[in-house]
């Protein structure tokens, strides 16, 4: 099928050439712009700015190979774990309120006190008021997204109980010992299960299947703690192998997150059953249904 470009190697090799060209367009129409206007960053530019700041020019076949791993390898785990993630928030007030709370209070740290208080209507269509418009019509800045710790370690919980990515599989090619002793016989698969590994009271304690962001903080919960042994969270895999991608993610599920939280409450669809559906990720059955209502910021008292 490949040799003949027929059936799904056809298909494939059609897609490809897609991807491809439109990637091309996106970089001609990038290096065209007028040095002296400004434009909106979107991953592409911001890549090819860096590239070009730091003196390393890189080929176009370069750049399209990063951004096809990016687009390709990031795009059904981002949504997988972000569907799991306000499942989850839904499910817990108290986290939901916290995040909420959070993402305020570095605003106005930031961008000062909201001059039109918080007025809202309830309606999804009604835009905001233009005192809370001018609040918030910009998106969260890379600095502003970097200082929610607390949103941080709910999407480290999320991905401890809902890896993206549910088991890693791995072939000996020959004879070798684990570090703990084991004989791994040459032509054996390994596998190893995340999900599994997520809810082991061995690894995580008595409370393991709680979703409890808590247990990713400092005890005043204003640094991530990092676990001593490496190996215990791998929802990006670890060692020479990590994730290239596993900061980009954390970017772009807490820019979401963010903007979403701050401006809608989400309830269930009543009779919408979550199930999970193992693949390659770990997606929802039927996806996530929800209610969406507009949020009223007067409910934290952050907000004078």
């Amino acid at each position: 099928m490949k040799i003949f470009s027929i059936g799904s190697e056809g298909s494939l090799k059609k897609s490809i050439q897609f991807l491809n060209n439109t990637i091309t367009e996106a970089q001609e129409e990038r290096n065209n712009r007028n040095k002296d206007e400004t434009f909106d960053d979107d991953l592409l530019w911001t890549f090819m700015k860096k590239v070009q700041v730091n003196g390393h020019i890189l080929p176009s076949s370069a750049i399209m190979g990063t951004i096809l791993d990016i687009l390709l390898a990031g795009r059904d785990s981002v949504a997988t774990s972000a569907s799991w993630f306000f499942w989850l928030v839904m499910n817990n007030p108290r986290v939901e309120e916290k995040i909420v709370h959070e993402i305020i209070t570095v605003l106005k740290k930031t961008r000062g006190e909201d001059k039109g208080g918080s007025k809202v209507t309830h309606s999804i269509e009604s835009p905001y008021g233009e005192e809370t418009l001018e609040w918030m019509k910009d998106p969260l800045t890379y600095e502003e997204i970097n200082s929610l710790v607390y949103l941080h370690a709910t999407l480290l919980e999320t991905l401890r109980l809902y890896p993206a990515v549910p088991k890693i599989v791995r072939y000996a090619i020959c004879d070798d010992i684990l570090p703990d002793g084991t004989y791994v016989p040459a032509g054996s698969d390994i596998i190893l299960s995340l999900y599994s590994m997520g809810r082991m009271k061995s690894v995580w304690g008595e409370d393991c299947l709680e979703f409890k962001p808590e247990r990713w903080l400092s005890t005043d919960e204003k640094r991530i703690e990092r676990h001593e042994d490496g190996y215990k969270f791998v929802a990006f895999n670890g060692g020479s192998r990590i994730c290239i991608a596993k900061y980009l993610t954390y970017l772009e599920m807490k820019s979401v997150a963010s903007a979403i939280l701050l401006r809608y409450e989400l309830s269930h669809v009543p009779g919408h059953q979550v199930t999970s559906k193992l693949s390659f990720t770990i997606a929802m059955n039927n996806g996530l249904k929800v209610n969406l209502k507009r949020r009223d910021l007067n409910d934290f008292n952050v907000i004078n």
